[in-house]
């Protein structure tokens, strides 16, 4: 048992540096009746990387080398028996463990009794993704679809496309409530109903009225840009992903993500564009002006989501138009997110 004790000693020696600042940290542990082993900590930082080692090994392997001789002459050096780590079997489920890693700011590590270590969790840190919106664009007039009202500025569905891009934080407040925040640019596509209808700016309102040329019209809509920033609370029941899947990878929980938020934008630029048929060529008349839209919107957001993809809905809660200067509608759009 002395060469074991001096075997432990060479170690210590090898692989932990004096500590000058302060006093080193000591396990001592008792091996039969005259024998003991002692390890010396002089730095905490290298508890973690002591994980990394195969003890075990190394201890077959010394002791081994112990009875076939009397010293070790060229001993193995520590790195050969560092090897990737493995969790530890505590006997508790890993499912409990990862929870208990979710709830809050900090991991405690066990090191010996009555030690620990704390460790920050890198699970609560703000991640940060870029989202794809692709839905369609509709509005409501005093509540109602203006479908009904055969309207001259009625959209078709089909084509009239809502395209968002945004840069989303997502950052966690508790267990399993996020924030998702960020910026964006999204386009409004109106796509008329009647192809023949052209829309105009007069100097006290915007006109919607058809095209007297007679042409084949093949379409005709009005675009809107806008710059926007959005601030989401989600509630996150299927864990810490960036965007869980929909069997939660840590305890088989269901994914489901239900958010309800705020956006604002302003609106950097707007178009008509009418396509028509001139004698076999198609012809477009894209005219830029504001048409008397709104240079801000404001809205409420709500989505739910699934895996990789989330459905959203946008509401506008202010009027698409400048009052009294064209018609009462309020904007929305829905689709998915990417």
């Amino acid at each position: 048992m002395n060469r074991l004790i001096y075997l432990f000693l060479l170690f210590g020696i090898s692989h932990v540096a004096i500590a000058q600042s302060k006093p080193a940290d000591t396990i001592v542990v008792k091996i039969g009746n005259a024998s003991k082993m002692v390890l010396t900590i002089n730095d905490r930082r290298d508890l973690e990387t002591m994980k990394y080692y195969n003890f075990q090994a190394l201890m077959s392997d010394l002791i081994k080398r112990l009875e076939e001789s009397d010293t070790i002459k060229q001993p193995k050096p520590a790195d050969a028996y560092r090897q990737p780590l493995e969790k530890p079997d505590t006997g508790t489920p890993q499912s409990s463990l990862m929870d208990s890693a979710r709830s809050t700011d900090e991991v405690w590590y066990s090191t010996w009794p009555h030690r620990k270590i704390r460790k920050y969790n890198p699970e609560r840190r703000t991640t940060h993704s870029f989202n794809f919106d692709l839905g369609t664009n509709n509005y409501l007039q005093g509540g109602n679809f203006v479908d009904g009202s055969n309207s001259a500025y009625t959209v078709r569905p089909w084509g009239s496309w809502y395209v968002g891009l945004n840069s989303i934080q997502r950052t966690r407040l508790a267990n399993k409530l996020f924030v998702e925040w960020g910026a964006g640019v999204s386009w409004y596509n109106f796509k008329f109903q009647n192809d023949n209808l052209r829309v105009f700016k007069t100097p006290d309102e915007v006109t919607f009225v058809e095209d007297s040329r007679g042409f084949n019209a093949v379409k005709s809509k009005l675009t809107a840009t806008y710059i926007n920033a959005s601030l989401v609370p989600v509630l996150d029941f299927g864990g810490n992903r960036r965007k869980p899947s929909l069997v939660d990878g840590y305890n088989g929980a269901s994914s489901l993500r239900v958010g309800a938020g705020v956006y604002a934008g302003y609106r950097i630029a707007s178009y008509t564009k009418f396509v028509y048929d001139d004698g076999g060529d198609n012809r477009r008349d894209r005219d830029n002006d504001n048409y008397y839209l709104n240079n801000l919107r404001y809205g409420v957001r709500v989505q739910v989501g699934f895996d990789d993809v989330d459905f959203f809905f946008n509401y506008d809660l202010n009027d698409l138009f400048f009052a009294n200067r064209g018609p009462q509608l309020n904007a929305f759009s829905f689709g998915v997110t990417f």
